[in-house]
């Protein structure tokens, strides 16, 4: 009994691993994982790989993120699920070739000549010819017929009649070898050049991903890998004069240092760009030093043109700043000062924020980007925000809509470059940080008109929203800065409203009613500079916002309207006479009433009330700069690159001769006739019956029918 029962378990376990190898190695298998492979290769194209998992917690929330990460889609090539989908789709290739590869070539090589004159005439394509020649004078000639046909043949005497089997075209059957065989050594030279080799040498020699920064130079070996690793693709950041002999590997869970058998010195970087400001061209000249034989090499490295050394292609992947050096001057943007100070910093590094009206190291400037060139579509299409979140079509939009303002955006293209921008972070001692962008140079809009831009935004990945500062007549934000300060000192409000209500009214009026104007006067600016909150609920800081509120709050709905053209004309006035106090503390002559002076009174006024929404504690506007250009290479060495290149060949190969080339089998059967003749019973086959096949069966039959009759 017991025999028995394990007789049964033993066919049992065989059982399954004959219908496991018979899934395996399935069509139906092979085309599902090909499927997911697909739907794998268009997320990992769709979804931009390799970024740091902060950028993709801003883009998809700290839920979604995680989800995403713990399925590998951040790098999808690299998962260990798709390496083993590559792994089973290579097994499951590999085991129909192993099953049908033999049984094609014993077809190819098969004439198939035990065919008798009974099956022949059950064949759909057939013809049946009689002639005067004898068979043996018959036979030469069909034979020499097909041997100008491109056929291979046999003769066979069988039954006292000539069996003549020619077959073309069985290449046919080796296009399906190759094709089966192309996905099996694609899907290996995938695997050679994937991260594999790496997690095995992690694995057995105890390498780990390193979590966080560190100096490269202090790296330990634990988090290291050999010049002579076989397969690897890293980046590295070269700035211009500078050398790098390592590259970085990013993983999921940290990144690890490739070291290279030669160093990296990047002399000139050189960038062009076209009318829209999209790089034309960028290369590096670069110079390789191999540190065994002391030997330098000159190269450039441009896109798709790499420079090889030791099975490593050093590819030109992409441009960075390397580090530029700017000089900068700083305004306060809160307080009743506009003192000015020197600032300077570098791209990449940090500065503390020691001056400006700020507490001493308060806060601290992050500089993360520089940008010489900023083309701009002016006319349409930027796409950006300003201060208060409306969004725009256009940059020319950000200078021209205002609150309070008639926005007359252009249609039409206008590409300007707008000069440099810098880009930094100011972080508070609580860590809390906002990012701005600013245009070293101010910018033409419409009618002459010229603003400094200033961006900001609180998440790595949202629109700047722009406050837009105007330039005075010596292009620069000073009498701004000027005004900005004059507005939070009560004094000078006070003085400016004094000086409205004794111009806007006759002398001959009441000093009752001049008081009257006056008090209004320094409410409403007190309400504009966010001396006095707007009401007990109000949510506005200070600005027009906050003058809205008040309106909205302290007049009759059907009267808001008139009330807010009246508030807008006393904001006017007092800004006007402010602006003329701060330059009378400065020591600076009174400006005259014109058009010029108006305008810019009017935009300063917009860019006040923004500024609250802007708080930023400083405004840094670059004076000068030394920039620096650095590159990002791509180093991989793939010895997987030519093993994928014989599968390419093949696939082709064996797509051209599954697809274009027809297996096509003829039989001529020869017997004796009576009258010393002779008879022919001609089949023919194929593996696809096309119109194609049709005509040529008609042509072979006609061309056999002339041999056959011909004496």
């Amino acid at each position: 009994m017991s025999l028995s029962t394990s007789g049964m378990q033993i066919k049992g376990a065989q059982r399954w691993v004959r219908d496991g190898v018979e899934l395996v190695s399935s069509m139906r298998f092979a085309i599902s994982l090909l499927s997911v492979l697909a739907i794998a290769s268009i997320v990992g194209t769709v979804l931009k790989q390799g970024d740091p998992y902060p950028n993709y917690v801003n883009q998809f929330g700290p839920f979604w993120a995680d989800i995403f990460r713990s399925l590998g889609l951040y790098t999808v090539y690299s998962s260990w699920w798709f390496l083993l989908i590559l792994f089973f789709l290579m097994a499951s290739t590999t085991l129909c070739i192993v099953r049908n590869a033999p049984k094609m070539v014993a077809d190819i090589r098969s004439w198939r000549d035990h065919v008798r004159e009974g099956s022949l005439r059950a064949f759909g394509h057939k013809a049946e010819f009689t002639g005067p020649a004898s068979r043996t004078d018959l036979v030469s000639r069909l034979t020499g017929y097909l041997g100008r046909r491109s056929y291979r043949f046999v003769v066979r005497e069988r039954d006292g009649a000539t069996l003549v089997a020619a077959k073309t075209g069985a290449v046919n059957k080796i296009g399906y070898i190759f094709a089966h065989s192309a996905i099996v050594i694609i899907c290996l030279g995938g695997l050679v050049d994937s991260d594999l080799l790496i997690r095995l040498q992690m694995a057995l020699f105890g390498k780990s991903p390193l979590q966080g920064n560190a100096v490269i130079a202090q790296i330990p070996q634990t988090h290291r890998l050999s010049p002579n690793n076989p397969a690897f693709r890293g980046y590295a950041f070269v700035p211009e004069g500078g050398k790098s002999n390592t590259a970085i590997l990013n993983f999921q869970d940290g990144s690890v240092v490739q070291d290279l058998p030669f160093s990296v010195e990047l002399k000139k970087f050189h960038v062009d760009y076209y009318s829209t400001g999209m790089p034309k061209l960028f290369a590096s000249d670069i110079v390789v030093t191999d540190p065994e034989t002391g030997k330098s090499m000159n190269a450039t490295v441009k896109v798709n043109e790499p420079f090889i050394y030791k099975g490593v292609a050093i590819y030109q992947s992409s441009f960075e700043d390397g580090g530029s050096k700017l000089k900068l001057t700083g305004y306060p943007m809160h307080g009743p000062t506009d003192r000015a100070f020197a600032f300077s910093g570098n791209v990449g590094g940090s500065t503390q924020l020691r001056s400006g009206g700020a507490r001493q190291d308060e806060y601290t400037v992050e500089f993360s980007d520089f940008r010489a060139i900023n083309v701009e579509n002016i006319s349409n299409g930027s796409g950006e925000r300003d201060v208060r979140g409306v969004a725009r079509k256009s940059l020319r939009d950000d200078l021209n809509a205002r609150l309070g303002s008639g926005a007359r955006p252009d249609v039409g293209k206008d590409l300007r470059n707008v000069g440099p921008s810098v880009q930094y972070k100011v972080r508070d001692r609580n860590g809390q940080a906002k990012e701005y962008r600013n245009y070293m140079l101010p910018i033409l809009v419409d009618d002459g008109e010229r603003v400094f831009m200033t961006g900001v935004r609180d998440t790595p990945d949202g629109p700047f929203q722009y406050l837009r500062i105007p330039a005075d007549a010596d292009g620069s934000v000073k009498q701004w800065m000027l005004l900005r300060a004059a507005l939070q000192d009560d004094g000078a409000r006070a003085e400016a409203a004094r000086r409205f209500a004794a111009q806007s009214l006759p002398s001959q009026t009441s000093a009752a009613l001049r008081g009257q104007l006056q008090e209004s006067a320094k409410r409403e600016l007190d309400l504009f500079a966010g001396a006095i909150p707007a009401s007990k609920t109000s949510h506005a800081k200070g600005g027009l916002q906050a003058i809205a509120e008040f309106v909205n709050e302290k007049v009759p709905q059907d009267q808001q309207s008139n009330a807010a053209d009246m508030f807008r004309r006393i904001l006017d006035g007092t800004i006007w006479q402010l602006w003329q106090v701060a330059r009378e503390q400065a020591g600076q002559p009174a400006m005259t009433p014109t058009p010029e002076n108006e305008r810019f009174v009017h935009t300063a006024t917009n860019a006040l009330s923004d500024n609250f929404l802007y708080d930023a504690p400083v405004y840094l506007q670059l004076d000068s700069f030394d920039q620096i250009q650095a590159s990002v290479f791509q180093l991989t060495r793939s010895p997987g690159k030519k093993i994928v290149y014989l599968g390419s060949l093949l696939l082709v190969l064996g797509i051209f001769s599954m697809f274009y080339v027809r297996e096509r089998r003829l039989w001529l059967w020869l017997k004796d006739t009576p009258d010393g003749g002779s008879s022919v019973l001609m089949a023919v086959s194929t593996t696809r019956r096309t119109l194609d096949f049709e005509k040529e069966f008609a042509r072979t039959k006609a061309e056999i029918d002339e041999i056959v009759t011909k004496r």
